[in-house]
């Protein structure tokens, strides 16, 4: 199962992402260098929204259409989710 989330970043910026493996994904974005260049730099982070895709082709479609949304909308997204 894929996953699409997005985390929160320290300087409140978003960065959206797909993982086969969320908690490993976040430990990463926060503590590892496998974490992405983004979000090196704007540590720690948190996550604030995820759903679920049946393979990495819809995953990263979804992806793709959220990182298109302005932040604002991303923003919307996660408080619906939650």
């Amino acid at each position: 199962m894929w996953k699409i989330y997005i985390v929160e970043c320290s300087d409140k910026t978003l960065y959206t992402g797909v993982t086969t493996d969320l908690e490993r994904r976040v430990e990463e974005h926060n503590s590892s260098r496998l974490g992405a260049c983004y979000t090196r730099g704007r540590r720690p982070v948190k996550l604030v929204y995820s759903c679920d895709a049946v393979s990495r082709a819809e995953a990263q479609k979804k992806e793709y259409r959220i990182k298109k949304l302005s932040a604002k909308k991303k923003r919307e997204l996660c408080r619906q989710k939650n």
